[in-house]
């Protein structure tokens, strides 16, 4: 990977990063298709690239995270919901990474994957509560949902705002804290990936150009795509993809 391509990537994971598309997938789909990596090469520089949203976000809600405490609703729900993630996440992560070692396997379910996230987006709930009223068992459903966004094509803002506004969260609220959960299970998916061997270094050129191009990206369109993404529905969207993405992987 060149300095070039490093930047495409970043810039590709700080426009998808905030809609309902699965970033992840996304960038997965080119590393593989475009520059030829293998999945687990391709899953090691996706979790990388999260770092500089991850950075955005923290920017971004500085505020809102120097302001919990640990008694704090807020703290108490990105506790559980982060635990909870991992109980889902780590098992799915291995599967992926020790499961999917060719191409066009990889594609196949990134594609089968997107369908299905579409799907989901055309859930929605009623949304009058607010986040005093989440309870803990809903906490825990909420990062139960969040760790099978490790998975290519399983979009983790779709899946986290789909599961809170079926319970009935306002939609500012289950923003939020959809943004604020986001933070520890990425630091948690950046761990897991070095303790596999992760290929990506910051101080590699490309390393530092994707964290860079993700961050600036990222955080330049952040609230101009959160509020497009509240706008529009992603519903057809993911389903054409993942549709398209089938089809061109069977040709």
């Amino acid at each position: 990977m060149d300095a070039f391509q490093a930047l495409v990537l970043g810039a590709l994971q700080g426009i998808t990063e905030w809609l309902p598309v699965s970033s992840e997938g996304q960038t997965m789909l080119t590393m593989i298709n475009w520059l030829g990596m293998s999945p687990s090469e391709a899953l090691s520089c996706s979790i990388f690239l999260h770092t500089g949203t991850m950075l955005a976000v923290i920017v971004r809600f500085r505020r809102e995270l120097m302001g919990m405490n640990i008694k704090s609703k807020l703290m108490r729900t990105v506790i559980i919901a982060t635990l909870c993630t991992g109980v889902t996440g780590i098992p799915l992560y291995m599967l992926f990474r020790e499961g999917f070692t060719g191409g066009e396997q990889a594609t196949l379910l990134i594609g089968s994957l997107l369908i299905l996230t579409g799907l989901m987006l055309r859930l929605r709930g009623s949304s009058t509560r607010g986040m005093e009223d989440i309870t803990t068992k809903e906490m825990a459903i909420l990062g139960l949902a969040q760790g099978f966004s490790i998975l290519p094509g399983v979009s983790r803002s779709g899946t986290t705002l789909t599961v809170m506004l079926m319970q009935g969260v306002k939609q500012d609220e289950a923003l939020l804290i959809s943004f604020i959960i986001s933070v520890p299970a990425v630091l948690g998916a950046i761990a897991l990936d070095c303790i596999a061997g992760s290929p990506v270094s910051i101080q590699s050129l490309p390393g530092a150009a994707m964290l860079a191009s993700s961050f600036i990206t990222g955080y330049a369109t952040m609230d101009i795509l959160i509020k497009f993404a509240k706008e529009i529905s992603f519903s057809w969207f993911c389903i054409s993809m993942g549709v398209v993405t089938l089809a061109l992987t069977m040709m």
